[in-house]
């Protein structure tokens, strides 16, 4: 029987493994602005002429001399790594030498480049494998510039498979954004048919940044948080920390339908991570309404030992060491951006009534208002100072920077519920509480969260264990109904906590009021209570400044 296993031939082999890579406008613009930045690039200029299929990246980095530039396209080709151990130390994005092989098997490629420190720049055509075509000299500003014209002109097929010219620049715009929030620092330009589409100016910071890509969301919705974490213990690694930037929306601010942008970033590029994307929203659950999803952006620059990259061609997924320790700094890293306390206090202003208030104020201006303790240690917690009730509903709060309306009630049931939450207790209740005319699914249900109910007659039930914080409540016997209705062991603790609070239109004295605020500030999530409604408006000082325009000269504003 004549064999029907062949090898492929050679043409065939840089199809497949081409498609690998390269599959549509946006991988393309990926792996090219990917080698701009490796080459160090602080401007990257995009440009793209969808109807002629031709897409042109053109970078300030470091260049390539004429040498580099001949074994740029061929297989397999890459000044990155060296061997197989460096593999297991990848510190650029990229690294597999396929991109633009791959594109001279798909398209027509043509670089012009100039090194940093060259006198002459150089100008290659490739053609099918990578093989040089033309060389000449080309005056060019130090940098490079990459054109694909004619893409996937040898596979019509591919064209006719995919989306439409509309939903690929959609997939273009957020592939560049997205790793613009990775690397701030750079100003981004894009055009389309000779034409600027859109521009994303550098920041500081990706927090700073966000708002050119979100542009409903405002700095003041946003808190960031740096920190340099250990590396695991039992992980020797060269250097002993690793970096975490955090980039969370504060839930009583700002969240999402969907979770669009729950994001994971490492070192350098955005990675599909289940596992983490599940932890960022575990550690926001019962902060936000129902149904809806925090904006919180994370960047681990970790050590390149702890990663392998080698899971997925486009570098989109990995597989990452030690995922419950990341797990747990990164917990702890949301815990803190989502506290109050003074190194992260921004000014708050929740309602469009209040907004539209502070508006009619002067927009500029030195209020020269210092805080009372300039040489405060800001991650201590903010003290706030029980001013007054409002309506025996809202606490007027005083603190060094201004002053909050807290309201008494979710404060309140945001204490009873992070309680609840590290110490669920039944107690015993004597005599029993009498049910009547429960479902089986109820009693399943009241059984399902630990309490220990029998029956005591026809239609009757006898509930002979209870919650802890609902002993002192004269309506028992209607927060268990409700329990019964369904849920799990934490919508059952949502429940009791609300139930439990203290109720708006409750008076309180100045030392009931004062417990409460101190016990409140102490929560995990203090922002929003476990239904997420916020719980507090602030007034800053330089707002109320602001408004009341206290930076007037009095002559002048006596019409002197």
């Amino acid at each position: 029987m004549a064999s029907t296993i062949q090898a492929l031939p050679t043409e065939v082999v840089y199809l497949i493994t081409a498609g690998e890579v390269i599959d549509c406008f946006a991988s393309v613009v990926r792996e090219l602005v990917e080698n701009s930045l490796d080459a160090g690039a602080t401007r990257i200029v995009v440009s793209l002429w969808p109807q002629q299929w031709r897409i042109r990246v053109a970078d300030n980095g470091c260049g390539m001399n004429l040498d580099d530039l001949q074994q740029a396209a061929t297989a397999h080709s890459t000044s990155k790594i060296r061997s197989s151990a460096d593999l297991w130390k990848i510190n650029s994005l990229g690294f597999r030498g396929e991109a633009l092989h791959s594109l001279t098997t798909l398209a027509d490629l043509e670089i012009l480049s100039r090194p940093v420190d060259g006198k002459l720049g150089w100008r290659i055509s490739y053609g099918n494998g990578g093989e040089v075509v033309q060389v000449e000299v080309t005056a060019i500003a130090p940098g490079t510039v990459v054109t694909v014209s004619h893409l996937f002109g040898n596979c019509s097929s591919r064209r006719q498979g995919l989306p439409t010219i509309a939903q690929q620049m959609k997939a273009v715009q957020a592939t560049i954004q997205q790793i613009a929030l990775c690397h701030p620092q750079v100003t981004w330009q894009v055009c389309q048919n000779d034409r600027q589409w859109f521009t994303i100016s550098p920041a500081k910071t990706t927090g700073q940044l966000l708002p050119q890509i979100l542009p409903q969301v405002r700095q003041g919705d946003l808190q960031e948080v740096k920190l340099e974490i250990p590396n695991p213990h039992n992980s020797p690694l060269p250097t002993p920390h690793s970096a975490l930037n955090l980039v969370v929306g504060l839930p009583d601010r700002c969240h999402r339908h969907r979770p669009d942008w729950v994001r994971v970033a490492i070192n350098g590029r955005m990675v599909k991570t289940p596992e983490l994307e599940q932890t960022i929203l575990s550690a926001f659950h019962k902060t936000l309404p129902r149904d809806r999803y925090p904006i919180c952006l994370l960047h681990l620059a970790i050590s390149p030992e702890q990663i392998n990259w080698n899971r997925n061609p486009a570098k989109t997924e990995i597989y990452l060491n030690e995922i419950i320790y990341w797990q747990e700094q990164i917990t702890q890293a949301i815990n803190q951006a989502l506290s109050i306390s003074s190194n992260n206090l921004n000014e708050a202003v929740h309602t469009t009534r209040v907004s539209k208030l502070l508006k009619v104020a002067e927009a500029k201006g030195g209020y020269n208002f210092n805080p009372q303790n300039p040489n405060e240690n800001h991650k201590t917690p903010n003290t706030l100072k029980a001013v007054a009730q409002v309506s025996n509903t809202y606490i007027v709060a005083e603190h060094s920077g201004g002053m909050w309306l807290v309201e008494q009630h979710i404060a309140h049931e945001r204490v009873l519920y992070e309680q609840l939450c590290d110490d669920w207790q039944l107690v015993p209740v004597e005599p029993p509480i009498i049910l009547y005319q429960l479902s089986p699914a109820q009693v399943s249900q009241l059984q399902r969260i630990g309490l220990e109910i029998d029956p005591f007659g026809e239609q009757l039930w006898a509930v002979r264990n209870i919650p802890a914080p609902l002993q002192q409540r004269d309506n028992c016997a209607e927060a268990i109904l409700e329990l019964s209705w369904g849920g799990d062991l934490q919508t059952a603790q949502v429940a009791v906590a609300c139930r439990s609070a203290i109720r708006n239109g409750t008076p309180m004295n100045q030392q009931e009021m004062q417990t409460l605020l101190d016990n409140w500030q102490r929560t995990r999530n203090p922002r929003t209570c476990p239904h997420g409604r916020p719980i507090y408006l602030s007034l800053e000082e330089s707002a109320l400044a602001r408004f009341f325009r206290r930076n007037w000269v009095i002559g002048k504003s006596h019409g002197i």
